[in-house]
């Protein structure tokens, strides 16, 4: 090719072009250009059209769609357009990804990712003055794509030759457990940052503390495209120059922020009791209050945001359309995005939530319970505490994977099983009116897993045959540890409903296993079996709450067997530190919650291979016998000291002997 300067993309487009069929692909065969992708592709962007106008769907420059995953291109003028990043990672403004080709490709592949079409893709950045000086990065994205992986040793397109080279270069790409669940806590500890500075911009504008969540949940509900349960296109969503700070009656800025939550709500066919009790919580925390609605000097917050004044909700808006819908539209399906917000807000609400014992489990230890419960696609799992519905998202999230592991992604039989489990597999109850929508909230923007998040007393319920026409087979549970017994009696009551042969897993004040709940422990033990217990780190919890936790784990409808052990578990060291700023490795994590799980199958007998200095199983898993008294379910009344000394003990011992016996005699002579 010349090495004539380049003076239009189209050059660039024509490179990538020559890049291609010289390794034997063919346009509308084997590669198609711009809008000649398929239909499913088509679907998977709806939405991410870079700018405001023309369609609704974006469109990378070239795609492949002939391997597992898909492959997309995104080609800039200039080799100075490759790529726009901070210390943070690839910048997704609208600027940034307009303007370079790798915060393009970017943005395309987490909407493809976040549009549930897909798990994983590949993306190609391509920028170049000239033929000579071309510069292009491949990156592979799964589940959270804010951070995709860059496959830095890949210069050049020859892995796209045949399903073989890309197989091969997929195996290396293809992110390990370790990588993964890295990707969740740094998407958490993201999310967590702009929540906290979010919480800052808010309380400057007076939002009050109990209302800013539900704000937030209602406005990215609102960001939202349109779409009804059935794949109708009706409209785009919300976006912040939407916003112009009208006084007019039906066109306040907070009132087309509610109307769009409601057209949303409306396209996916939420029951109206559902719906009514959502869109209150709403009106009154986005709505109500006018003053909101006029236009004022800009936040600092903000300031870099907007180019002027602006309505508090509009400067609100902007900042979480801008900084937190950008972001999680791709996030790991096990990420609780609500719930990660109210324990940020939690912290400056004055104890509103503690003083009620709402504490939410943090989402690596969500995932931790549904795996040892093995949950899979054909699990029908029930949560009488729901909160902001964690354990119902990785729950989700785990029998999605399994469904797309059974049938093969994107098969007839995996998207019928996976409409099932979103719409039939899963039942949360939750009391509080504020987080009930938000769980509701929650599974809608996975693609509404909220048919049966339901609003009420958990033990009194206004349909009391739900229970058994769920007929749940699997139970977690974090109880509110305010209630009575710690919250004993909403396993118990769960237990009652679960098949024979069920599983259920509480995280709780261990408490609850060593006195506090004996009358609640003694009926479980009637019924049920305690197959185990936990001991988690004592600063889980934190900064919201320093309190000792177990996880209890149970096998419903089976009486407890005395003469069976029970196994005991010491994972108080599980590699993590917890402050008021966040997690800091100490150690393995990633490793030690991968372990656990073998652990808690295999006991001293677990085979954790590279991993097996991580644990002293001798001294941490203990297989013992409980009584039927209800107060001995903790793993340090069960621990065994071995007191007998070693032979390093006997040589300490003899030696401090003999030393002493030496400065007697010294000391006789002197």
């Amino acid at each position: 090719m010349s090495n004539t300067k380049w003076v239009l993309e189209d050059d660039v487009n024509d490179w990538v072009k020559h890049q291609l069929e010289s390794i034997g692909l063919v346009k509308n065969k084997t590669y198609t250009v711009e809008s000649g992708m398929s239909e499913y592709m088509k679907n998977a962007l709806a939405g991410s059209a870079k700018t405001e106008r023309k369609t609704n769907f974006g469109k990378p420059d070239f795609q492949i769609e002939q391997y597992d995953i898909p492959v997309i291109f995104e080609d800039k003028l200039h080799v100075k357009k490759l790529i726009n990043e901070t210390k943070d990672g690839i910048k997704l403004d609208e600027k940034s990804v307009s303007s370079y080709a790798v915060n393009g490709g970017l943005f395309y592949a987490q909407n493809m990712i976040a549009s549930g079409k897909y798990e994983e893709a590949i993306f190609v950045g391509v920028a170049g003055d000239n033929a000579e000086n071309v510069e292009l990065k491949v990156y592979y994205v799964f589940g959270s794509s804010t951070h995709p992986k860059l496959m830095d040793k890949y210069t050049t397109l020859d892995f796209l030759e045949n399903k073989s080279t890309f197989d091969d270069f997929l195996n290396d790409a293809r992110l390990s457990d370790s990588e993964k669940h890295k990707i969740l806590i740094t998407t958490q500890a993201q999310l967590q940052k702009q929540a906290k500075t979010l919480n800052v911009l808010m309380n400057n504008h007076n939002i009050p503390a109990a209302q800013r969540v539900v704000y937030v949940s209602g406005a990215l509900l609102a960001m939202q495209d349109v779409v009804t349960r059935e794949g109708d296109f009706r409209g785009r969503g919300l976006m912040p120059e939407d916003l112009q700070g009208s006084q007019m009656k039906t066109r306040r800025d907070g009132e087309l922020i509610v109307s769009q939550i409601a057209n949303y709500l409306d396209a996916r066919a939420i029951p109206d009791r559902k719906l009514n009790l959502m869109m209150s919580s709403f009106d009154n925390a986005i709505q109500n209050d006018t003053d909101r609605d006029r236009v004022i000097d800009l936040d600092k917050t903000v300031a870099k945001l907007l180019p002027e004044k602006a309505s508090v909700n509009k400067q609100i808006f902007t900042f979480i359309y801008e900084n937190i819908f950008k972001s999680i539209d791709g996030t790991s399906g096990h990420l609780d995005i609500m719930g990660e917000m109210y324990s940020e807000f939690l912290k400056y609400a004055l104890g509103d939530g503690k003083g009620i014992g709402i504490v939410l489990t943090p989402p690596y230890v969500t995932k931790l319970m549904t795996q040892i419960l093995d949950v899979d696609m054909n699990s029908r799992v029930m949560d009488l505490a729901t909160g902001s519905a964690g354990f119902l998202i990785a729950s989700m999230a785990q029998m999605i994977d399994d469904a797309n592991s059974t049938y093969g992604r994107g098969t007839t039989k995996a998207t019928e099983k996976i409409k099932d489990i979103k719409e039939k597999q899963l039942l949360g109850v939750e009391l509080n009116a504020q987080m009930f929508t938000l769980a509701a909230t929650n599974m809608i923007l996975r693609g509404d897993g909220s048919s049966h998040i339901e609003k009420g007393d958990s033990f009194n319920l206004d349909d009391p045959n739900l229970y058994e026409e769920f007929a749940p087979n699997r139970l977690l549970l974090n109880p509110p540890f305010s209630f009575k017994e710690n919250g004993m009696p909403f396993i118990e009551y769960g237990l009652r409903y679960l098949e024979k042969g069920g599983k259920a897993a509480i995280i709780i004040q261990d408490s609850a296993g060593s006195g506090k709940a004996v009358e609640t422990n003694k009926m479980i033990l009637k019924h049920n079996s305690l197959i185990a217990s936990i001991k988690m780190p004592t600063d889980l919890f934190q900064p919201s709450a320093g309190v000792q936790t177990s996880i209890y784990i149970f096998e419903a409808g089976v009486p407890h067997d005395f003469d069976k052990t029970v196994r005991f578990i010491d994972f108080r060291d599980d590699g993590y530190k917890r402050t008021g700023r966040g997690l800091t490795e100490t150690g393995n994590p990633v490793a030690m919650y991968e372990t656990l799980v073998k652990v808690f199958k295999a006991g001293t007998h677990a085979k954790l291979g590279a991993y097996s200095d991580l644990w002293d199983l001798n001294k941490q898993v203990f297989d013992d016998q409980i009584t039927d008294a209800g107060n001995d379910w903790n793993f340090e009344q069960h621990q065994v000291i071995d007191y007998t000394p070693t032979e390093e003990d006997f040589m300490k011992t003899v030696g401090d002997y003999l030393s002493w016996e030496v400065s007697q005699l010294l000391k006789a002579g002197e």
